[in-house]
């Protein structure tokens, strides 16, 4: 990329790489199609893999001593994935195991889980690149990859709103958890809770990388993300395999 390209340009080249973040697996995620035990195999290395550590690797990145500005945005991430502080008063890791206590699993289950190769493979990859030197390479990858989804353009391309409490119970009824494994919409305070603050930290995301990031660094930038694409999918595909699912016809 020319360190002359523009910030637009950058933007739009990290909203392609976000275009991509797509696994075929998620259809049978979306369509009710996995079995209870194919279920706690993804949930668990979703858990182990960025879950449950996800604000340490925040932190880490904070450690680095970012500008000010960025250091509100990451301090007010990590505050509200520790604490719930900023939505409904629990950490995101505990919401989420509440939400796996709901799908009948027991907590013992996520803290003690064998990762697979693939997936030890990308957990170190987000471990070295969270203690990166260049504060703005690790958030890329945190905050812009693994925090994202491949809805990013549409989320980032429109102005953070906050969502009423009534559309935030529509987008729960409509969760695979409770349309298809009867999952109470009241062990669902994890997407409750992503819907009152993600809009928000989407778009500190992209701030925090496409205004703070120089132009010399823009590369290695979308060398990072790139790589973190090619290892989750990789990620997913082991786990897939776990499950015992091929792509559908």
């Amino acid at each position: 990329m020319p360190v002359h390209m523009k910030k637009s340009a950058f933007l739009e080249a990290l909203l392609r790489i976000m275009d991509d973040k797509h696994h075929w697996a998620w259809e049978y995620f979306s369509s009710g199609r996995l079995s209870k035990a194919q279920l706690k195999i993804h949930f668990q290395h979703e858990y182990a893999v960025y879950v449950r550590d996800f604000p340490v690797f925040l932190s880490r990145i904070l450690g680095t001593n970012p500008p000010l500005s960025v250091r509100h945005m990451l301090a007010e991430n990590i505050y509200e994935e520790e604490t719930g502080g900023l939505s409904l008063g629990q950490s995101h890791p505990e919401l989420f195991l509440t939400m796996m206590e709901g799908l009948g699993f027991r907590r013992r289950d996520f803290e003690r889980a064998h990762l697979l190769p693939a997936a030890r493979t990308y957990r170190a990859w987000l471990e070295h690149m969270s203690s990166h030197r260049q504060w703005v390479i690790a958030a890329s990858i945190l905050t812009i990859f693994v925090e994202g989804s491949v809805k990013d353009r549409e989320e980032i391309l429109a102005p953070p709103e906050n969502k009423h409490p009534e559309d935030i119970e529509s987008i729960i009824s409509l969760h695979p958890l409770v349309r298809y494994h009867g999952i109470s919409p009241s062990r669902m305070d994890l997407i409750r809770a992503h819907q009152m603050v993600e809009a928000g930290h989407r778009h500190d995301a992209y701030d925090m990388v496409v205004n703070y990031t120089p132009p010399t660094l823009r590369q290695s930038v979308l060398t990072g993300v790139k790589k973190s694409l090619s290892l989750w999918l990789n990620y997913r595909d082991a786990v897939a395999q776990a499950c015992g699912i091929k792509p559908l016809s």
